[in-house]
């Protein structure tokens, strides 16, 4: 079961992604900002970290960047979320050295499919 690490300071988004995620069999870890984002992704290695970009303390721009640099975390994918679907902000994600991009509201179906495409490519079986 892929351990999933949720980045996301909103406790309902929290709460119903934590819950969808667990019901399709992952393991979820939660931080609420991304100071602690960046520690348990250190500390728990998780398959795949799902970044809210407008986090506090720490936002979720500056937390990828610090977890790319970071050998231990590098090869992690991250996939970045965003409330800003405006144009060019999937190409900033990237830029920050997320490994995909999607928007919120969350579609879950296709959150999932791009977490699938994720642990694939870094050798982990999806839930």
């Amino acid at each position: 079961m892929p351990k999933i690490l949720l980045v996301e300071d909103n406790e309902m988004n929290r709460d119903m992604l934590s819950r969808r995620l667990a019901r399709k069999g992952y393991e979820v870890v939660i931080a609420v900002d991304g100071g602690e984002g960046i520690a348990k992704a250190r500390s728990e290695a998780p398959a795949l970290v799902l970044m809210d970009m407008s986090l506090p303390v720490v936002d979720g721009w500056e937390a990828t960047r610090i977890l790319k640099a970071d050998p231990t975390t590098q090869n992690i994918p991250i996939i970045g979320l965003t409330a800003h679907a405006m144009s060019g902000d999937r190409e900033k994600c990237i830029a920050a050295g997320c490994d995909d991009y999607d928007t919120k509201p969350v579609e879950i179906l296709r959150l999932l499919e791009k977490m699938q495409v994720q642990l694939v490519r870094t050798g982990h079986p999806p839930a």
